[in-house]
This record gives structure tokens, C-alpha cells and sequence, in this order.
């Protein structure tokens, strides 16, 4: 289909000027900070090559041009002066720095773009079978779900940032505000956002392309998200082993009492 077409080749065009800006750079970084700007593009495109606009359509583009530019520019201020993030020196020197420039490209670069494509199923499947301004339960339910992900990974964000900008904190682990509820605040929200999208889609009748919001749950769970940070902090922080005791890992719940 052509408005596919026209998606995959809008992303590839972002990821091929973000890697460029990376050799020069030599931060592959960057291409973190415009993940949410990836969606927006495609969510555009395919909102503006349907024929009708219906407020379905109109709804999903307005979440998720919000959803994008709130994380992508919390991300920038995240990461802003920090250099290169570890994951990617490792692979730097680990295939060298010499092959790295290029190999980046498909190794990171088009990757993400080839998962945001397949993420964004909901946000294409929504436009295509939307054919009428009616909404429904899923819609409602949809909304709800995006809502309150939205919230959560806004304000996890928020105090977490509240709490690193404080010097007496250094080492220490934030337990509190919604980070008592669920060790992944920020993580949680994300995915919520996601089958916000997929409950839209759901309620197109486009049940089959709310596969994307299960890859974005996968991936958050098990492979750049949960897992991978939660590795890492049991290693470097702590007190870690006893707040994972106390504290639930992705569902917010009330604590456990500490051992």
C-alpha cells in the first residue's frame, strides 16, 4: 500500500539525517531523543493520506503527537551533555571503531526505524478502518488507557528528575511518589500509552494490528526497557534487592512490608 510506502520511507528518511548527525557527532545517542518523533512522523502521514479524517483519526493523531513530543523532548534534557550512552560504546568497541560509522546505520539506525513502522499498526489501522465519526466502549476504553499512561510516565519522569537534581540523593534510590507503587513508573505509562492505541485500533475494527502495541509491551518487558535496567541497577545501586522485594516490578500495587 502506498501509505505504507510513504511511512517507511518518511522514517527512513529521519533515520538516515540522525545518523548522519551521529558520524559527525560520534554519538549514536541522538537517535533516542527523536524516538517519539519517529511515531509522529508516520502517525502524519498515514492521518493525511486518508481520504476522510474521521475524529477517531483526529484523536489518535492529537495523542500521539503529545505522547512523542513529551518524551522526545524530555529525552534531549535527559541526555543532553552526557555523551554517548554505554550501550552504544560497547558496541562501538566491541566491532570497532573504524566499522562502527556504518555499521551503525543498520544496526541501530534502520532497525529502529523498521520497529517503529510495526509499532505504529495501530495508529495505520485506526485510519484505514475508521469510516465513520461514532465512537465506541474501546474508544472510551482507549482513552482511559492512554490517560492514565500518559500521567504515569509524566509524572515518574518528573520525580525522577526532581530527585537526581538533588546533590544529598547521589547513590540513592527513589522510592517514593509513584516510584513506591511500581519500580517502572515510566515504563508502565509507556505501555498503557500503547494499548491506549491498540484499544483505538481495537475499536476501528482493526483487531490484528494491535500487534504493535504487543511488540512495544515485549520490547519494554524484555529487551530494552525493564530487563535491561533492571540489570543494571541491581549491580550499581544499594539497597536495590530490597526494595525489588518490597516494591512491585511493572504493575503499580501497594509495597510489601520490608523484611
Amino acid at each position: 500500500m502506498m501509505i505504507v510506502l510513504s511511512a517507511a520511507l518518511g522514517i527512513l528518511s529521519l533515520m538516515t539525517v540522525l545518523w548522519l548527525f551521529s558520524i559527525y557527532f560520534k554519538n549514536v545517542s541522538i537517535v533516542d531523543n527523536f524516538w517519539g518523533i519517529g511515531f509522529i512522523i508516520a502517525a502524519l502521514i498515514y492521518a493525511f493520506n486518508c481520504e476522510v479524517m474521521f475524529i477517531r483519526t483526529k484523536l489518535m493523531l492529537l495523542l500521539v503527537i503529545l505522547w512523542g513530543l513529551r518524551l522526545s523532548l524530555y529525552l534531549m534534557y535527559r541526555n543532553y551533555g552526557k555523551g554517548e550512552d554505554y550501550r552504544y560504546r560497547e558496541f562501538r568497541q566491541h566491532y570497532g571503531p573504524k566499522r562502527y560509522w556504518w555499521f551503525s546505520f543498520f544496526q541501530v539506525f534502520l532497525l529502529q526505524g523498521i520497529l517503529i513502522l510495526i509499532i505504529s499498526l495501530p495508529l495505520l489501522g485506526i485510519t484505514l478502518f475508521t469510516s465513520s465519526n461514532s465512537l465506541n466502549l474501546f474508544d472510551y476504553l482507549g482513552l482511559l488507557a492512554w490517560l492514565v499512561g500518559f500521567v504515569f510516565e509524566t509524572v515518574g519522569d518528573y520525580q525522577l528528575v526532581v530527585f537526581k537534581g538533588d546533590p544529598d540523593n547521589k547513590g540513592k534510590l527513589l522510592t517514593s511518589g509513584l516510584w513506591r507503587y511500581t519500580r517502572h513508573p515510566n515504563y508502565f505509562g509507556d505501555t498503557a500509552v500503547w494499548w491506549g492505541f491498540g484499544l483505538l485500533a481495537i475499536a476501528s475494527g482493526a483487531y490484528w494490528y494491535s500487534l504493535g502495541s504487543l511488540l512495544m509491551t515485549y520490547l519494554i518487558l524484555k529487551i530494552s526497557g525493564v530487563a535491561l535496567l533492571e540489570k543494571s541497577l541491581s549491580e550499581v545501586k544499594p539497597g536495590y534487592e530490597e526494595y525489588v522485594r518490597t516494591t512491585s516490578a511493572f504493575f503499580p500495587w501497594f509495597p510489601k512490608q520490608k523484611s
